[in-house]
């Protein structure tokens, strides 16, 4: 099992994942608001986002409104985040830096 990192290892990541943030709900996670040109671009990103997900057997928590997106990154089973959220995280910057 994943451990949950600590306070400072989260920082460090968030000091890396431009326009993350700490969502300290009612489980802390790694937040990313981002609005699309379109609503079709949107669900592209979404469909991209959930290939890699299957892929790494780790999903983060995706709401659609429209064109906007907001990404959750959180370890469930371990009521926080980990290092696999930090690296969903960076594979969802990647694909969102694809098309941009």
């Amino acid at each position: 099992m994943p451990e949950l990192l600590r306070d400072e290892e989260v920082g460090k990541a968030l000091g890396r994942l431009q326009g993350w943030s700490l969502d300290e709900g009612p489980v802390r996670a790694l937040r990313r608001d981002v609005e699309l040109a379109s609503f079709p671009q949107a669900i592209q990103v979404v469909n991209r986002v959930a290939e890699i997900a299957e892929n790494d057997n780790h999903h983060p928590d995706i709401d659609i409104r429209w064109r906007t997106l907001t990404f959750r990154c959180s370890t469930h089973s371990e009521g926080g985040i980990t290092a696999l959220d930090v690296s969903i995280a960076e594979e969802i910057e990647g694909v969102l830096d694809a098309v941009s």
